[in-house]
């Protein structure tokens, strides 16, 4: 605790929550901002480190430290008094749930990092945005993702999230002309403030590419108050760089847990999913509670945060589009808004299939039963010998048990196939199989049967006959001067007919 004493988190009141990172997960204790709602919550509980408690303020200083450690290692930062000032913004920019890192930096993990900026943050009290706040945001995420890249990486991920909370605060339909308008502004200024502060970067440290002048005039003007002037004005400050550091800076991601951190209910350019949430009450009743976005449409929400058609996102990919450095991803399907759940009557489990097949290979009896999913896929197996000793049914059904605990976590059956197919063991003539006539063993038969079941696999013929003979063990002569034991003589088993 010591190194948040005397920052932005001295004093800060904390709630806390034992809460997983969703239904499924177990829970878990966390420590968040009291203002803060469950879903932060629990998106704190997917963001931390391990499994144990987690306090914002502790998960957040390391990751702070790493990068502020960091930078003045590798001399991106050049006094502790810098390193100093870029924790304080980024402890500032979390504080207010304006931005964050993804979630590959909380984690420590050696993927390529983001910043996500959460636009209706930046609303100011009057119903303006801040775009000065905006701007200097921005130039934080590209100065905190040029250390994490080594000083090294030609291109950089600073993206946005929640335009459709920003539109729905001006009353502005999705995808309609003035929403396309902000779009491409607050593209336009995203990347001008990216790279004014890249030319920053390269005026300090060495220009590594050219300034690109190739940008379209950014909307003249929008119905967000001063945006379309600061857009002009970042673009402008960019064009009169020197050089720059990266190759591009500007790029938007699908959401991970930062957004539901930051308070984000999209991710980037997507529209809103609807004016209600589901959710329960302190009685643990089911209750349709209004969005932020639904919030701030007022009596305009059920109409302005409608599911938009396919050709309003488009609309506004091709407005934002010339101002980003990436194509924004593939948009997932926007589900339909909620509605309360309708008791239905509870429907029979029905039985898992089975198959079962019963042949002789080599003259030893066994069973295999193959235990189907409810689409007909291969669930689990499972081996009979009844005539086998013990340590071979034991093999066989240690066998079975990890390629069923195999199948169920989602190893596919070919895998099997190709690793025990044509194996070496006691085999022979296979009885009872109108397909398979000769395996080298019990499981080269078992997997080849199942490959042709649930494979369509006609491509694994029968070994030839010399195959299928177990090779004779060779036995070196023991060092001391002893006599050998007498070798039994081979024991020959009676063929079993083909069952009827």
């Amino acid at each position: 605790m010591a190194g948040i004493l005397g920052t932005i988190w001295d004093g800060v009141a904390l709630r806390r929550e034992r809460i997983g990172a969703d239904p499924d997960a177990p829970p878990r204790s966390v420590a968040l901002p009291a203002a803060w709602e469950d879903g932060a919550a629990a998106a704190l509980a997917a963001l931390a480190p391990g499994s144990g408690p987690a306090a914002l303020p502790t998960v957040a200083e390391g990751w702070i430290r790493r990068v502020t450690t960091r930078g003045r290692r590798l001399g991106l930062l050049d006094s502790p008094e810098e390193a100093d000032a870029l924790a304080d913004r980024l402890r500032a920019l979390l504080m207010s749930r304006r931005g964050a890192p993804g979630i590959e930096v909380w984690r420590d993990r050696k993927e390529d990092s983001r910043f996500v900026l959460n636009l209706p943050a930046f609303l100011e009290a009057d119903g303006g945005f801040d775009a000065p706040g905006y701007a200097a945001a921005v130039a934080t995420g590209v100065q905190m993702l040029d250390i994490l890249g080594q000083g090294r990486a030609p291109r950089l991920r600073v993206g946005f999230a929640d335009l459709a909370g920003l539109l729905a605060a001006f009353r502005l339909p999705y995808g309609g002309e003035d929403a396309q308008a902000v779009a491409a502004a607050i593209a336009a200024l995203t990347q001008g403030s990216a790279e004014a502060e890249s030319g920053r970067l390269a005026a300090r440290h060495g220009a590594l590419h050219p300034v690109a002048l190739i940008w379209p005039e950014p909307p003249a003007e929008t119905a967000v108050p001063g945006l379309a002037a600061a857009a002009r004005a970042a673009l402008d400050a960019a064009a009169a760089s020197p050089g720059l550091r990266h190759q591009g800076c500007v790029a938007l991601a699908p959401a991970d847990a930062v957004e539901a951190l930051l308070g984000a209910e999209t991710a980037g350019l997507a529209p809103a999913a609807g004016a209600l949430v589901p959710s329960r009450d302190e009685a643990g009743r089911y209750v349709l509670l209004p969005t932020r976005a639904a919030a701030r449409a007022g009596a305009e929400a059920a109409t302005l945060l409608m599911p938009p058609p396919p050709a309003a996102r488009a609309a506004m990919e091709a407005a934002a589009m010339p101002f980003l450095d990436a194509a924004p991803p593939t948009p997932v399907a926007v589900p339909a808004p909620p509605q309360a759940p309708r008791r239905a009557a509870p429907r029979p489990v029905a039985a898992a299939a089975a198959r079962t097949w019963r042949v002789s290979v080599g003259g030893a009896r066994v069973a295999l039963r193959a235990t189907e999913d409810d689409r007909g896929g291969l669930r689990e197996i499972a081996f009979s010998l009844p005539r086998e000793g013990a340590p071979t049914r034991a093999l066989l059904e240690a066998v079975a048990q990890a390629v069923s605990l195999g199948l169920a976590h989602g190893v596919p059956l070919a895998a099997f196939v190709d690793a025990y197919a044509y194996g070496p063991g006691a085999g022979g003539v296979v009885d009872g199989d109108p397909v398979i006539r000769r395996a080298t063993s019990v499981l080269d038969w078992a997997f080849r049967r199942l490959a042709l079941e649930y494979l369509g696999r006609g491509d694994l013929p029968d070994p030839a006959e010399e195959e299928t003979i177990a090779a004779p063990v060779r036995s070196e002569p023991p060092l001391l001067p002893l006599d050998l034991p007498a070798q039994p003589a081979p024991r020959r088993h009676r063929a079993l007919r083909q069952a009827a």
